[in-house]
């Protein structure tokens, strides 16, 4: 008996007696309990490294102890292989994206098999392959038909390199985490998923949660976010009427000024003869969409009077 453990020998030789016996392959068991273990699909425009080995490794032990627990597990994987990541990994690569794309997958297949990890590979998909993207579009085209989708221009952090939209975890002090380039604030059209259609019937089935925490439950109400309110339209000569909701209408006599955001149209009014308004538009441009960034670019507001205007309360007050 070996004193040592040797890797290459003992882990070739599980490896292989698991891929013999389809040792990961799940079938229908309907005695016993079942257990769907899911990790995020890796974007397959590299290869893997240490990160994604710790995540698979976490997924690998909780699908692992749960088959030990006699449940039937299904834990699959797939290839996360549509969108701009690959296009531009394929470009500085100079080749194709589907070229780049399968090779890549290809490999990280074997990374992931050679680390032994208990996936059913024959429940393995690939989000580029024409077999599966055409149900997502057919589900579109169903939301579509119910009205549960529509389009309309929101803003969203601008990668002018990679021409490309970065959640604000891929933008590290202002720049794109890809391409070093400063990242803007631009406004684009973009299709949404209808989701408040459904806000009342998500919060007020919260309560029938009673197996949840409460603070669970807490969060999700503040995440659907509903509240009460009025919309009050504030007249601007010479420009259009602003309109604001407030949760408190009570408080409207109280108005003393009116705050607009700096990709209003009436900001971009106001800069056309004002070069420190201007530059302080251009810097918000810069600022990527999360709240504790906005939060800062508020407080560094640019207090602007407005020669000889003054804003018409609709109840008949002025304000500054």
């Amino acid at each position: 008996m070996e004193t040592h453990y040797q890797p290459e020998t003992i882990e070739a030789a599980a490896r292989q007696e698991w891929q013999s016996n389809n040792a990961f392959q799940v079938a229908e068991e309907m005695s016993k309990e079942k257990f769907y273990c899911l990790s995020m699909f890796p974007y397959p425009s590299g290869t893997l490294h240490m990160g994604h080995v710790r995540n698979y490794t976490i997924g690998d032990v909780i699908a692992r102890y749960q088959r030990m627990l006699g449940k039937n597990v299904l834990q699959p994987m797939g290839w996360d292989a549509f969108g701009l990541p690959a296009e531009n990994a394929a470009i500085k690569h100079q080749t194709s994206p589907a070229a780049w794309t399968k090779q890549n997958i290809a490999h990280i297949r074997q990374q992931m098999i050679r680390m032994g990890f208990a996936y059913d590979w024959s429940r393995e998909i690939t989000t580029c392959d024409p077999d599966y993207y055409r149900f997502e579009q057919w589900f579109f085209l169903q939301l579509y038909k119910k009205g549960l989708v529509y389009k309309k221009n929101a803003e969203v952090n601008w990668d002018p390199v990679d021409q490309t939209v970065l959640a604000n975890e891929q933008v590290v002090n202002g720049r794109g985490w890809r391409s070093g380039a400063l990242i803007e604030r631009r406004e684009i059209p973009q299709w949404f998923l209808k989701i408040t259609a459904y806000a009342d019937e998500l919060l007020n089935d919260l309560d029938k949660l009673n197996a949840w925490p409460e603070q669970i439950k807490t969060m999700q109400r503040n995440w659907i976010g509903k509240s009460t309110g009025a919309e009050v339209i504030f007249n601007v000569p010479q420009y259009t009427p602003l309109h604001v909701y407030t949760t408190r209408p009570d408080t409207l006599f109280g108005v003393t000024y009116l705050a607009i955001a700096p990709q209003h149209p009436l900001s971009k009014h106001l800069a056309q003869d004002r070069p420190e308004l201007q530059a302080f538009i251009e810097r918000c441009r810069h600022t990527k969409v999360a709240e504790a960034d906005m939060a800062t670019m508020e407080k560094e507001g640019l207090a602007l009077g407005i020669d000889g205007l003054w804003y018409r309360r609709t109840d008949g007050g002025t304000g500054a």
